[in-house]
């Protein structure tokens, strides 16, 4: 598999004072993280700000200003603090206000609803910046939105993990990156050193090591990751190979 010659990369902005607080835990960054990672994107940067009109606004232009794309999770629905619509508008330097297409969605949603009325609150959901995409919500209706590489979406799990089933078709994907895990029975200490040498051997591969305590043993798990299978196997080679001389020195000593 050949290395992509510009890999996409990407951002997650979480916004909302209740998963600041810890009243909400949030579910939808791992989510995302492997749904780009199954697309061949890399996940560069996670923030999570408040529901603060200028924090979101400046979290917005840093991410899409450094990123290839940026997914914003939370703050569309119908209430008072739910703002980010209206802080991506600010970041864009556009104007907002109820989208016909939105509106004609949410009408049709309520209009099954027998005794829902489609008030002033609930249209609040219809409000789009201005030259934004809308994004389908086949869950409850009320669309997300993308505006330039930015794409807003609810902080509802189910209803994100539907937005971002209708978000991948638009999405510029590469090669997935594949993964190779070698338990080495060893602790991070020992192995840490000479892991630095197999590194700089093999650039084309991230290599880290996660230690574990099982069975009163302490050791370690070497991952390691690349695009590319044949450079992955080379590094793996290596890995192994270094785990195998720093075992044999380990016996000597005893």
């Amino acid at each position: 598999m050949a290395m992509d010659a510009k890999i996409k990369t990407a951002a997650i902005l979480v916004i909302g004072d209740e998963i600041l607080s810890g009243r909400t835990k949030d579910r939808n960054v791992g989510f995302i993280a492997d749904y780009l990672t199954q697309l061949g994107i890399d996940l560069k940067e996670v923030r999570i700000v408040s529901d603060d009109m200028e924090a979101i606004i400046d979290a917005v232009n840093a991410l899409r200003a450094q990123y290839d794309y940026v997914f914003t999770t939370g703050g569309i629905g119908p209430t008072h603090d739910d703002i980010t619509a209206d802080a991506v508008a600010a970041a864009f330097g556009v104007g907002i206000d109820h989208d016909p297409r939105a509106m004609a969605i949410l009408e049709a949603h309520y209009a099954k609803m027998p005794g829902a009325d489609f008030n002033d609150a609930r249209k609040r959901m219809a409000r789009i910046p201005f030259g934004a995409d809308l994004i389908e919500n086949k869950v409850s209706s009320a669309p997300g939105f993308r505006l330039g590489n930015v794409h807003v979406m609810a902080g509802v799990p189910s209803v994100m993990q539907a937005m971002m089933d209708a978000i991948a078709p638009t999405l510029e994907a590469g090669s997935q990156i594949e993964s190779v895990t070698i338990d080495t029975g060893l602790g991070e200490g020992i192995v840490a050193g000479r892991l630095g040498e197999v590194q700089k051997a093999h650039p084309g591969v991230v290599i880290g090591s996660y230690p574990y305590i099982r069975d009163d043993l302490f050791a370690t798990n070497i991952v390691l990751r690349s695009r590319d299978q044949k450079t992955l196997m080379a590094a793996k080679l290596a890995v192994e190979a270094l785990i195998e001389e720093l075992k044999d020195q380990q016996q000597k000593q005893f």
